[in-house]
């Protein structure tokens, strides 16, 4: 799904009930205003603009990614994602949750590899905040 810099500042304002984050181009993420562990996400923009943001309600998980002068919205199903897949992460921000990501493989055929079946990742979904 693609958008404009107003659809998606429109867009994350409408979510309910998702945690996550969100990364500007001008400045480091900061654990008090770009990070959201309980309240509903809300857009800080003064300059710059969204580089990325990645949101989850525990069954949707929404990725944001500017490419140029757009930005696309990937939404994953968390159901579909195998437990196993789901691993946590520290981050190098102080005092923040660690963060659960999955990666999803599919299996396509590689002719670099005698066009025998390989497993490729094809994305990186956001599966929310570690519960303390």
């Amino acid at each position: 799904m693609k958008k404009t810099k107003e659809e998606i500042i429109e867009y994350i304002n409408n979510l309910k009930g998702y945690q996550g984050y969100i990364q500007y181009s001008n400045r480091p993420i900061n654990k008090d205003n770009d990070i959201f562990t309980i309240t509903d996400p809300k857009v800080d923009l003064q300059d710059g603009f969204i580089y990325e943001a990645y949101f989850c309600n525990g069954n949707q998980s929404i990725s944001i990614k500017q490419l140029n002068d757009s930005w696309y919205i990937s939404q994953t199903t968390i159901e579909d994602i195998p437990a196993t897949d789901i691993q946590t992460f520290i981050s190098d921000i102080e005092k923040l949750p660690k963060i659960k990501m999955a990666q999803i493989w599919e299996e396509k055929e590689d002719e670099l590899c005698e066009n025998m079946s390989v497993k490729k990742l094809k994305k990186v979904v956001f599966a929310g905040f570690e519960e303390k």
